[in-house]
């Protein structure tokens, strides 16, 4: 038989770790992302939230997120990542998740290559 102290105790620590385990594997509600393929544009002239398109500034087009949001692209080759605010709709081709600007895009070496496989971790709802 187990002493009613140890089984208390247990109980006890069993429960703090339940409860630890439980805010580490919790993520905030904004925390999210996506896998896909990303491409770049530098054609346009104003942006569907209004402002002038800016083909050096770090933002990005995507379908569904609120303008303002601000989201961390990761280049799965390169290894490399940039913060960028969504300003636009699009990308406008299925298999893509979102479009950055030139700048970006040359920031995370998808310049070249035109389309690469990405991150997107979304950091800040707009």
């Amino acid at each position: 038989m187990t002493p009613h102290w140890l089984a208390q105790r247990l109980t006890s620590a069993v429960a703090g770790m339940a409860a630890a385990l439980a805010l580490f594997t919790a993520a905030p509600a904004f925390a999210s992302s996506q896998l896909g393929l990303a491409s770049w544009y530098q054609v346009g002239k104003q942006t569907a939230n209004g402002e002038p398109y800016n083909p050096n500034g770090l933002t990005a087009a995507h379908r569904t997120l609120p303008f303002g949001s601000r989201v961390r692209v990761t280049n799965l080759k390169t290894g490399q990542s940039i913060v960028v605010r969504i300003n636009d709709r699009g990308p406008f081709i299925k298999t893509r998740i979102i479009d950055l600007s030139r700048g970006a895009a040359s920031f995370i070496g998808l310049k070249k290559s035109g389309i690469a496989p990405v991150r997107v971790d979304i950091l800040e709802r707009g």
